[in-house]
């Protein structure tokens, strides 16, 4: 979650930060769509350079200049294209996830489970459920965890999409199609700061498997 200190500097802040963030993914989005090897290229660059020079970035102020993200080598393997099953038992409810605050106060934002994807990573078959957050940004919002949480990658996990923020890689929506690329994973906030605080994978999107691909860690 970003800085909402409530001064009018951070709240043009953040609005500036979401603008640069959906107007990142809308080229991101155009890119891939003919190559999405430059389109993960060109979003490595745009986001690092936001990470060292925005003032809502999460990277703490003294480590910005000298920020270098790290990322696995691109993947096209793992770029998919699943059509959203629906999940009726899950969209009637709401419930909060996970968070980095310890202990939760159940402040932050709830979600509503609202559908399955499937994919097909190193030989096997894979759900992972998407949520809807509720209020705040509202949007679609995919985290995991996978085998490499913990050592080469956030202890908590990833983030796959969060539309509230723009991360939002499209998909054929009139078909129920999403458009999930672990090369776009990307660390919480919390990863970087414990001093924020980030909805994180719950249980059912834990993979046993290492997903190699998007930023890292080590």
């Amino acid at each position: 979650m970003n800085d909402t200190s409530g001064t009018p500097a951070s709240m043009l802040a953040l609005a500036d930060w979401r603008r640069r963030m959906a107007a990142l993914y809308d080229e991101v989005r155009r890119l891939a769509e003919s190559d999405p090897a430059a389109a993960h290229d060109h979003w490595r660059r745009v986001r690092e350079q936001l990470y060292r020079e925005h003032p809502q970035s999460p990277v703490p102020p003294r480590h910005r200049p000298g920020f270098a993200a790290r990322h696995y080598p691109y993947d096209p393997t793992l770029r998919f294209e699943p059509t959203l099953a629906g999940d009726e038992a899950g969209s009637r409810s709401q419930r909060s996830l996970p968070t980095s605050s310890d202990p939760d106060d159940g402040s932050g934002p709830r979600f509503r489970r609202i559908g399955w994807i499937a994919v097909q990573v190193q030989l096997g078959t894979r759900r992972l459920a998407v949520f809807w957050t509720e209020g705040y940004t509202g949007g679609l919002f995919l985290p995991f965890r996978d085998a490499t949480s913990g050592s080469e990658t956030y202890g908590a996990g990833r983030y796959l999409l969060d539309g509230g923020k723009g991360a939002d890689l499209g998909g054929d929506a009139a078909q129920g199609m999403l458009i999930v690329d672990f090369n776009f994973a990307y660390h919480p906030s919390c990863a970087f700061d414990p001093g924020w605080v980030c909805p994180l994978a719950p249980p059912e999107n834990w993979l046993d498997i290492p997903i190699r691909a998007g930023e890292r860690i080590r």
